[in-house]
Formats: structure tokens, sequence, C-alpha cells
């Protein structure tokens, strides 16, 4: 929703992560992306910009714990598109590579170098991390 809308009301935008318009809103989500960009911290920034005051990014990743204790079928199959799709995809940006598995922490780092200083994990599946930043 756009800043001062109704609460009935919803408006909803597709695009990347820089192009957001400068319009303000309550909430943002990035679906297993953050982990393949070239510059996460710049998104993070630019999000942080374009979010209201109260406002909320969901960020859904791959579940990877901090350390490589989850070598479960889905996480090894996880790994594998990560080096062949998601570490490929950075590096071809001049980015970090942080791959399918971007531990929590690293994720978190690039929050506060974005310039979040609040967030938290709201839910995990087998698959994913489900992490809540607010300005």
């Amino acid at each position: 929703m756009h800043q001062g809308s109704r609460a009935d009301e919803c408006d909803l935008c597709r695009g990347k992560a820089y192009r957001l318009s400068g319009k303000r809103y309550d909430f943002i989500g990035h679906f297993d992306y953050l982990h393949n960009m070239g510059d996460p911290v710049g998104a993070a920034k630019h999000v942080k910009k374009t979010l209201t005051q109260n406002g909320t990014w969901m960020i859904v990743e791959p579940f990877a714990n901090d350390r490589v204790d989850n070598l479960s079928q889905v996480c090894s199959v996880d790994y594998a598109v990560s080096t062949m799709v998601c570490v490929p995809t950075s590096l071809a940006s001049s980015g970090p590579a942080l791959g399918a598995q971007a531990v929590e922490t690293r994720l978190q780092d690039m929050l506060v170098e974005g310039g979040f200083t609040r967030f938290r994990r709201t839910t995990q599946t087998l698959f994913n991390l489900v992490r809540e930043a607010r300005p």
C-alpha cells in the first residue's frame, strides 16, 4: 500500500529492486532473490528508502544455517543449484556470490549495511527462512 491509502486498498507492483517507483510502500517482499543479486547491500539501501517509516521488508531465502549442518536432500539440491545458477548470476554482476545457501548471519550483516536496525526470523520451513526487516 502507498502511504496514506486506506487499509482496504492495496497497490501491487512488480519490478526490479533498484527500480521501485519513488512512491513509499508499507510492505516490500523479495522471494529467493537477494542471494542472486550483484549488489544486495545496495538493494537493501534502496528498499529502506522506499519503505514508509513503519514499513516491512519480507525476505524469503533458501534455508541455510551458519554452520554446514543442513545436508538434507533438499539442501543438497540447493547447493547444486547454487553452484550452477545462483553464484554465476551474482558473479556476472560483480556481486558477492552468496549462493542459494547464503547463511543467516551474512544476510543480517547486509541488512545492517543497508541501514536496517530491526530484523528477525519470522518463520522457517524445510525449504526457506522468512525474515522481517524494518528501518
